[in-house]
């Protein structure tokens, strides 16, 4: 009878140590940072087009909703996007703020530089910059 009630013990300390540390494991890795680039603040904004060594100043912002299906025009700034790390696809169908800032330290041939920030749930889900006269330049952001 004794040995039946340690062995019980022994399975039900068992189970709370596994319960605990799952639970520590969750805790843990819901409190983890995002690999998405913050966007809420005028500062986040600014300071993620910093990161990549670009001095920007936010000139409009418009409220836009983000494609269900991509056109095959969408889908090549998607494919930008996937190589910048930043996960557009994920938000499609989402609405989200468009930024646009004026670039102020890259002006190649005199040309008159813009950036975009596309944000959705406070995330930089996508960005590019481009020139002024209809993108005829355009780069990702990193």
């Amino acid at each position: 009878m004794k040995k039946r009630v340690f062995v019980l013990a022994a399975v039900i300390a068992a189970a709370a140590v596994l319960i605990i540390t799952a639970e520590h494991k969750k805790s843990v890795t819901d409190s983890e940072p995002s690999d998405e680039p913050p966007a809420a603040t005028v500062t986040e904004r600014i300071d993620y087009f910093a990161l990549h060594g670009w001095e920007v100043e936010e000139v409009a912002a418009k409220d836009i909703v983000i494609p269900e299906e991509f056109s095959s025009a969408y889908e090549e700034y998607v494919r930008m996007q996937d190589k910048q790390g930043l996960q557009l696809r994920k938000y499609a169908g989402r609405n989200a703020k468009l930024y646009v800032y004026d670039v102020k330290n890259y002006s190649p041939d005199s040309r008159k530089m813009l950036a975009e920030l596309l944000v959705c749930d406070d995330i930089a889900v996508a960005s590019m910059v481009y020139s002024e006269d209809g993108g005829s330049l355009r780069m990702p952001v990193s």
